[in-house]
Order: C-alpha cells, then sequence, then structure tokens
C-alpha cells in the first residue's frame, strides 16, 4: 500500500468536501427526469471545462464521457454515475429541496454525480502520478428502460481502448455513513416488466351467464401464476413474480368490465431460467384466461441483467476499501432482488459495483431511496469521492 498516496487522497477529499457538498446540493435542487437531463449535462459539462478535461456529450442523449489521461500507460479504467431524477414529489424541508415539482433526486443519483465529480477533480489533480487513464462516465437513464447503459455501451463506451476494469458507487441508507458494503460475484436481479389485458364480453353482475368474467379470468390467472416462482423453479435462485397494478375500465359495483390490465415484474438470477420462465408466464396466463372464456394479450418487456460482481476485482476492491476506511467499515452485502442498468457494463468487462453508507439514525436520516423524504448525511460524500479515486488509481 502506496500510504503517502492514501493520505494525499484523504488530505484532498477533506478539502474538496465543502465545494462537493455545494455540488451536490445543486444537482440534488435542479433534477431532472430519465433522458431528460439536459441542464444537468450542460453543468457538468461546464465543470469539466473549467478543469481543462477533455470530454464528448451527446452519448445516449445526455451522457458525458470525459478522460483524465496518462501518459504512463495504455490500460484504462471506468467509473460510473448515473444522472437521472424520479417523477416523486419531494416532502423534504431543506434549503436544497427540489425547485422542479414533481420530480426529486430520490435514488441519490445527485450524490453519485457529485461524488464522481469530486473523486474526478482529486484524479485530475494527480495527472502526473497517475499509473494509467481514467475514463468517466456520467450516465443518463439509469431509471428507464432500456437504460442508458444499454445505450452507451451500443454507442462504444467501453471500445477505443476497452477499459480493464469500471466502478459504479451507490447510495445505500440502511447503512450508516462512514462504512461501504461490497458483495462478489452475482448480487442484483434482472428485472422485467410484464403487461396484460384480459378482455372479453361485459356486462351486467347481475346475469353473469351472458357475459365473460373478465375479473374472475384475471384473478384467477395471477394466482395461477404463482405456481411459476413456487413450482416450476429451482428452489435455489432466487426468483420473484409480483404485481402492482389490477385496473378494470369499468366504474361501477354491478358491472363486469369488457377488460382488465395487470401489470407486474419478474426478476431472477439466472439468465436460462429468465427465458424459460418468460415462456412459462406467456402460456399459463393465456391457457388460464382460455378456460372462463376471456382474451389474454401479454407482453414482457426485457429489462435489465443481472449484476455479477467480477469476483477477483471484487476482492482488489474490498481490500482497498479496507485499507481506506479500516476492515470493521467495509461490511459483505447480501444478494438484491433489485435491479440496477450498471449490469450492462458487467456483462461485457470486469465490473463491481459496491455500496456507500449515507444514513445516520441519530439525526433521522433512515427514509429509503424511491420514497419522498430520502436524503443523506452529508459526510458520506467526502467517503464517496475518496473512496471513488483511491479505488480508482489501484485496480
Amino acid at each position: 500500500m502506496d500510504t503517502s498516496l492514501l493520505d494525499e487522497i484523504k488530505n484532498l477529499a477533506a478539502s474538496l468536501s465543502s465545494e462537493v457538498v455545494d455540488i451536490r446540493r445543486h444537482l440534488h435542487k435542479h433534477p431532472e427526469l430519465s433522458f431528460e437531463e439536459t441542464k444537468t449535462s450542460a453543468w457538468i459539462a461546464n465543470k469539466l471545462e473549467e478543469m481543462k478535461i477533455p470530454y464528448t456529450r451527446g452519448w445516449a442523449g445526455n451522457g458525458i464521457v470525459a478522460e483524465i489521461r496518462s501518459a504512463n500507460s495504455d490500460r484504462v479504467v471506468a467509473l460510473r454515475a448515473d444522472m437521472d431524477a424520479l417523477p416523486i414529489l419531494e416532502a423534504n424541508n431543506v434549503p436544497y429541496k427540489s425547485v422542479n415539482e414533481g420530480v426529486m433526486h430520490a435514488c441519490g443519483h445527485d450524490v453519485h454525480m457529485a461524488c464522481l465529480m469530486g473523486a474526478v477533480m482529486i484524479l485530475n489533480s494527480l495527472k502526473e502520478k497517475l499509473p494509467y487513464s481514467i475514463r468517466i462516465i456520467f450516465q443518463p437513464g439509469e431509471e428507464k428502460l432500456p437504460g442508458g447503459a444499454s445505450m452507451m455501451i451500443r454507442e462504444g463506451v467501453l471500445e477505443n481502448p476497452v477499459p480493464a476494469a469500471i466502478l459504479g458507487q451507490h447510495v445505500f441508507p440502511s447503512l450508516a455513513a462512514g462504512k461501504v458494503g461490497i458483495r462478489s460475484g452475482l448480487y442484483m436481479a434482472s428485472a422485467d416488466e410484464i403487461f396484460i389485458t384480459v378482455s372479453g364480453k361485459g356486462g351486467h353482475g347481475a346475469m353473469p351467464n351472458e357475459c365473460t368474467d373478465t375479473i374472475l379470468a384475471a384473478s384467477q390467472m395471477i394466482v395461477s401464476l404463482q405456481q411459476v416462482v413456487s413450482r416450476r423453479n429451482n428452489p435455489s435462485i432466487p426468483s420473484v413474480l409480483s404485481f402492482g397494478k389490477f385496473q378494470s375500465d369499468g366504474g361501477a359495483t354491478n358491472i363486469i368490465p369488457n377488460s382488465i390490465k395487470i401489470e407486474g415484474t419478474f426478476r431472477t438470477m439466472d439468465e436460462q431460467w429468465r427465458t424459460y420462465a418468460h415462456g412459462l408466464i406467456t402460456s399459463i396466463a393465456q391457457d388460464t384466461c382460455k378456460i372462463y372464456g376471456a382474451d389474454c394479450d401479454i407482453n414482457i418487456i426485457k429489462g435489465y441483467p443481472c449484476l455479477i460482481n467480477d469476483p477477483e476485482l471484487s476482492s482488489r476492491v474490498k481490500s482497498l476499501m479496507i485499507e481506506y476506511l479500516g476492515e470493521d467499515n467495509v461490511i459483505d452485502l447480501p444478494l438484491r432482488m433489485t435491479s440496477e442498468d450498471f449490469a450492462f457494463y458487467s456483462q461485457v468487462i470486469p465490473a463491481c459495483f459496491y455500496r456507500l453508507g449515507t444514513g445516520n439514525s441519530a439525526k433521522g436520516i433512515t427514509s429509503a431511496v424511491h420514497t419522498p423524504t430520502f436524503d443523506i448525511d452529508e459526510s458520506a460524500l467526502e467517503i464517496g469521492m475518496g473512496l471513488l479515486a483511491w479505488n480508482a488509481v489501484n485496480i
């Protein structure tokens, strides 16, 4: 371990912490939805220009790719932060509350961008000492299919040359600020969206024999679909099939509607089973509806793949985390059935996606991501940018 470099990075992170807090608060105050991050992109580009760091814009619409170049090696390592916010009305009463009503950085992407920008400032000041070049990826559209990651990959973000590795860092409100978490190998699930329309001849509820009971057909279909996971899946493969929307076109207690719209999600950690399960979901849905004389139109939209943390890279990153924070502050994480489009990068090159603790129960900062009261203990920003820079120069 190069203790002089470690100390230098920690000192730089401390000296930049106030500025990075301001960056985070600006970004939090001005959130933009997926693939609409125009002003965010322009603001980041201006910061890069101030540091005289070369970059290109327009990736997947609003993405930015910059590079801190080193003459010491042809090797490249990539760092990624997502840029988009969520359609949530913020409930926090803070000076940096969103000014874009109904839009909020409720998943911490403002934190991701601020930490990456802080790491860029650190790495740029150490440019002459860098062992290799660092590619900086500010990515749009993580929250919305097809995912900005997949689009940027198609556009060549992992080419010319291919990075040796890529790192991603994500807020984790259930972990206290000052700590980080990591898991090697399979970490997060794939995620697919299911849209079903059950239709037939509606009618009066007092005369069900004269119509198609779409409510009954749709209800039985959902019950039948539970066997996909409970009886057709290998119990050793984590899988979830859940439905979050059941809506009819009717509007009275005594009307059987002509159609029912149902929406759900299917998540798993095995790509072969994932494909097979899509077929099962389709056939069970259609066959069940047919029994009740109803038609079934089903559309399964394939979303993000499983996120796999490269074992060798993750082992190295964990060691670096311990060097930076101490062993007591590095947590081994369990599997998660949530998903992330960083998974697309992990399908192409060695990748590591880890968690930055941002919670503080003593201060009441405990709200989960994707909630209107999500916020962070901003002391996590100093750790996030310093750790990202330390990892970047050592993997």
